[in-house]
């Protein structure tokens, strides 16, 4: 008998959006704790996981996704690189199974800059652009933030490292001219537009991609586990920058795509990552799209 496999295959997917492909990008997945939520108990979580037979505590996927189009090659999110052990930091190896170089992506958009979707920037041990051609593009309030010294003085020892000392040896390398920063209703580029939705962090961001009269939002960390934050939209995070205010703007967010009828490409939802949303009560759930051999 032939070895068996031990390894999984390739986490790349493509989709055609209008006239742009659009390929999903696997950075692995993090097991979390149930110390995540806030002011949610451990019994809660447990039991609207195994509505939909998934691990309890959460395992949360990191996806990324690669746009081809009009607007060049543009990557929104970057992973987490080493951060996150073993199970994560596979983007460049499946950008690579993808076939596509580092060199040719021409601009990275960040939802924010927490480092499972930031972290991908640059080589921490050289100091280099992992990215040599690209125009990285954020909510200016993200950059200011995590750039402003006060702020980070008022943080607690985690966050300093985690939050503000990564973003900026993430970010630093790109702000002599490869560092754009963006607004909220901003079109960065042709068919992609900036949407705030602060309160993950001060500048969280989504981002709306239209083609040939569709819309597709790449929503960020609108929510770490989909099948508790979109059935209840006001459950926030732990680490939310501001846990009220990312519950408030994740709900009418939530059903603004659900009026729109929009394609949801999702930094958490499990891979590939794409789906619509479906009323269920008083909130919502994700109906995955089917896998499609045509692309």
């Amino acid at each position: 008998m032939a070895s068996l496999p031990t390894k999984q295959i390739p986490g790349v997917y493509h989709r055609r959006f209008g006239d742009i492909l659009v390929t999903a990008l696997s950075d692995g997945y993090v097991e979390m704790g149930y110390d995540i939520f806030r002011e949610f108990s451990r019994e809660a979580v447990d039991e609207m996981m195994a509505r939909d037979h998934r691990v309890s505590p959460p395992r949360i996927s990191i996806n990324c996704f690669l746009l081809r189009g009009p607007a060049g090659t543009v990557l929104i999110d970057c992973g987490s690189q080493e951060k996150f052990g073993p199970t994560a930091g596979k983007l460049f190896e499946n950008l690579a199974a993808a076939g596509v170089d580092p060199g040719e992506v021409e601009h990275v958009l960040l939802t924010h800059c927490h480092p499972d979707h930031s972290c991908g920037l640059t080589d921490t041990r050289t100091g280099e652009r992992l990215f040599p051609n690209a125009t990285v593009v954020a909510n200016r309030k993200e950059i200011e933030h995590w750039f402003s010294d006060e702020q980070m003085a008022a943080a607690d020892e985690r966050k300093r490292v985690r939050y503000f000392g990564w973003a900026r040896e993430q970010v630093g390398p790109y702000r002599d001219g490869r560092l754009k920063l963006a607004y909220d209703g901003m079109e960065v580029l042709p068919g992609i537009t900036l949407v705030e939705c602060a309160g993950h962090t001060p500048g969280h961001s989504t981002w709306l991609v239209c083609s040939k009269g569709k819309q597709m939002i790449v929503w960020g960390d609108l929510a770490h586990v989909p099948e508790i934050q979109v059935a209840k939209p006001e459950i926030s995070m732990s680490f939310d920058h501001d846990p009220d205010l990312a519950a408030r703007n994740r709900t009418a967010l939530l059903a603004r795509i659900f009026k729109e009828d929009m394609l949801v490409a999702g930094m958490h939802i499990h891979f590939p990552g794409f789906g619509y949303l479906v009323c269920e009560g008083s909130g919502y759930r994700v109906a995955t799209e089917q896998w499609n051999f045509e692309i």
